[in-house]
């Protein structure tokens, strides 16, 4: 029988950032994928990180910008990216209108296996 996931559970991050997480560890116990709700305000970024997962990511609103060890690229609503596992990538949301997007990590993602900088 299909399992129901009645809500997210809901994840602060520092910056103002929100995840909502629909299947992943800790709202679902499932460690091989993770999907996530992401809502990142204006000027919001993280530090680079080198994951030992895939993350894919469909932007549905607004602009992530996303640097990579060749440059950086804007990924506009309507866009997806793929950043494959080892890949060193730094998320940000510079524009006035933020971002809303939806990430998919295989494995699920962990704080042990994202590897941020220091």
């Amino acid at each position: 029988m299909p399992q129901l996931i009645p809500a997210p559970t809901i994840i602060q991050v520092p910056g103002n950032k929100q995840i909502r997480e629909y299947v992943g560890r800790v709202n679902t116990g499932v460690a091989d994928v993770s999907i996530a709700h992401m809502v990142s305000p204006p000027g919001w970024s993280e530090p680079g990180q080198r994951p030992e997962f895939d993350e894919y990511t469909v932007v549905l609103r607004g602009t992530l910008q996303v640097e990579h060890e060749g440059g950086m690229m804007q990924v506009n609503g309507g866009q997806a990216i793929l950043a494959r596992k080892g890949e060193w990538v730094r998320y940000s949301t510079p524009n006035p209108d933020g971002a809303e997007y939806v990430a998919i990590c295989l494995p699920a993602f962990t704080p042990d296996t994202v590897h941020r900088d220091e």
